[in-house]
């Protein structure tokens, strides 16, 4: 008797076992649960795609022109899912490239599987499947149209398109990507700023400007056209003083040296670290660490009619300095009040606006930073740089729904190990621990033989 209810009991639990493989298998087919633990969740879809996906108020189309013979379709499909997940109104349509050649002619398809995007009456094309070119053609959707930034060239300013350490080529770039276009501005070969120019950037001259492009830039302001201007320490005197009249502020003589740098690593007093930001449109939420090598303080000297908010500042331990700074040599530089020299905190970042004196627009924007290598190909990479620069930009350019677009990224995911730390991690696995497997396979084998 005691036999059959074993063997029932061993029934019963196979049927219920295939019983809950059967449920699993079902449920399976018609729920779907992803859990992505990584840090900032990596493997799904960015918050910063899903913060654009949430800018765009009404259908996005995307029609993709792939062969139907291979894995490409499936392909596109799956990675469109993820954007699908959060915005239920992105539809997908594929077309056969091969069925109307003159057709994809004419529309300049060259590519199996490119995708062409449709958004009210905007498009955009695209011929490489990531989340980083579908995110910023999403961006390219929302801002309607490429963005003109005119870069005053001529007098030793920073390259839009430079591969040059000071050269701004690296950022210039990724923001064409986000739709924006750079083009040069010499006033020896145009005598004012052209129409349709959405922002002028006088990125760090190294030389006086001529009276004349002073003049040009001074009525370019005073007409409601936006401007970021990049200054450094040791332009002093270029003649743009008019410029600074006309915005009510004032660029402080000498280099901002922090000596709270000191505790973080950087050897260079002159390096400014910020972690901690005035509350302005640009900063609002933006918790990222900055970098700035070499800084011009800048002071509020009127209101000139701006409504001007600081929105860099550095802390209390930093001063202006006015002695030569070589790092070669042991640093000796204190503060020194009687030379004139000012204590911090000091501002030097300053956002501008006003009611724009021009017609065609609502309200004028000007950007002023003391500083213009934080966007430079060195020192882009740095923490936040990229981030900052972006939100500069689009809030100078009005896209304000863009500005709080939160950076992708992850902590900690570079390993960063010594060669001896490294050979004693090879050690350990290749010889440590399968000795020590053995000696534990040995010791359980012998006390078994023992009993």
């Amino acid at each position: 008797m005691g036999t059959l209810f074993r063997r029932l009991d061993d029934w019963l639990f196979a049927l219920l076992l295939l019983l809950a493989a059967a449920a699993i298998g079902y449920l399976s087919t018609r729920y779907v649960h992803e859990a992505d633990w990584t840090a900032n969740g990596r493997t799904s879809l960015s918050a910063e795609s899903r913060a654009v996906l949430a800018q765009l108020h009404g259908p996005v189309d995307i029609v993709s022109y792939a062969n139907p013979q291979g894995n490409l379709r499936q392909t596109v499909a799956g990675f469109l899912q993820r954007y699908q997940t959060v915005k239920p109104d992105l539809s997908l349509r594929f077309v056969d490239p091969q069925q109307d050649p003159a057709k994809m002619r004419e529309l300049g398809i060259t590519v199996d599987g490119a995708l062409i995007l449709h958004y009210k009456d905007r498009e955009q094309r695209l011929d490489e499947l990531s989340e980083r070119s579908l995110t910023n053609a999403l961006e390219r959707l929302i801002r309607g149209s490429d963005r003109i930034l005119a870069f005053v060239t001529g007098d030793g300013e920073r390259r839009p398109d430079g591969p040059g350490n000071a050269d701004l080529g690296t950022f210039i770039n990724q923001l064409e990507g986000r739709g924006m276009r750079a083009v040069p501005l010499n006033f020896t070969q145009a005598t004012d700023v052209p129409q349709h120019t959405d922002l002028v950037v006088l990125a760090s001259p190294a030389l006086a400007l001529p009276s004349g492009e002073v003049q040009v830039l001074v009525r370019y302001v005073q007409g409601g056209g936006n401007l970021l201007w990049l200054t450094e320490p040791t332009n002093d005197d270029l003649g743009l003083d008019p410029l600074a009249t006309a915005l009510g502020l004032r660029v402080l003589p000498g280099v901002l040296v922090d000596g709270s740098g000191a505790a973080l690593g950087l050897h260079d007093p002159r390096l400014i670290a910020l972690g901690d930001y005035p509350p302005q449109a640009i900063t609002r939420g933006f918790t990222l660490t900055t970098l700035f090598p070499q800084v011009s303080a800048l002071a509020q000297v009127t209101q000139a009619g701006w409504a001007a908010k600081p929105f860099l500042r550095s802390s209390a331990q930093s001063w202006t300095e006015f002695h030569p700074i070589d790092n070669d040599k042991p640093s000796d530089i204190r503060f020194d009040a009687a030379a004139g020299e000012l204590k911090g905190p000091l501002d030097f970042g300053f956002a501008l606006s006003r009611l724009s004196p021009s017609p065609d627009k609502s309200e004028q924007r000007v950007v002023v930073i003391g500083d213009g290598d934080f966007l430079s190909n060195t020192f882009l990479g740095n923490g936040g740089n990229r981030a900052l620069g972006e939100r500069v930009f689009d809030w100078l350019l009005g896209d304000d729904k863009l500005v709080d677009l939160p950076p992708r990224g992850a902590p900690d995911r570079l390993i960063e190990i010594s060669q001896a730390g490294l050979n004693a991690i090879s050690f350990g696995f290749l010889l440590v621990l399968p000795l020590l497997l053995l000696l534990i396979g040995g010791l359980i084998v012998w006390r078994r033989r023992r009993h």
